[in-house]
């Protein structure tokens, strides 16, 4: 069998390492299987990042027909991610700050840091400067949900409350608890309205 490429129905190029069995078999040696941890997290973070996935459980693994399959499971040379390996795969994410337990304190669940929370709080300000709504009151719910697709379009809430908390800190905005899980108001690059 020799190593190819293969673009995916959704249109995410899987490198030639996915089409080698060994790849989905967590590894006895531990140098080798740094390697392979890497090169997982590297091809789920730029498949999340490709079908704007969010979320990442082990059941991803174990029950097929989820948006996971394209890169979980390889039918052409019959293998799929077994769940120690994802467990694997999601620990050392969560160590290298590039998922977060969602919920917390459990291992089975990882919201996905395709993009940094540094990096979220960007795309927010961005958003809220472009569209106008500096020094007015959103939810949460009026971020993730707009009326047309946007940049935050799917975001989830806790990955947005984390995006906010940045802005806050220098300035650019603040956390307004209240109803449908909260909001934010927008503040100009100064931080003054």
């Amino acid at each position: 069998m020799s190593l190819q490429t293969y673009l995916t129905t959704s249109g995410f190029q899987l490198p030639s390492i996915h089409s080698l069995p060994p790849f989905f078999t967590l590894q006895p040696n531990p140098t080798t299987q740094a390697l392979q941890i890497q090169h997982w997290i590297r091809l789920i973070l730029s498949y999340a990042r490709h079908r704007r996935l969010f979320v990442l459980r082990v059941e991803d693994c174990e029950i097929s027909g989820n948006d996971w399959d394209e890169i979980l499971r390889n039918d052409r040379i019959n293998r799929k991610v077994p769940p120690p390996l994802l467990i694997s795969i999601m620990t050392s994410m969560a160590a290298q700050n590039l998922a977060v337990y969602d919920p917390p304190k459990q291992a089975r669940s990882v919201l996905l840091y395709w993009r940094l929370p540094e990096e979220w709080a960007e795309v927010l300000h961005e958003w809220a400067s472009s569209t106008g709504q500096l020094n007015t009151i959103m939810t949460f719910f009026e971020i993730a949900s707009p009326p047309t697709e946007s940049p935050l379009t799917g975001i989830p809430f806790t990955l947005l409350r984390r995006a906010v908390v940045i802005l806050g800190k220098t300035g650019r905005g603040q956390i307004i608890d209240g109803v449908e899980g909260g909001g934010v108001r927008f503040f100009s690059s100064t931080g003054k309205p």
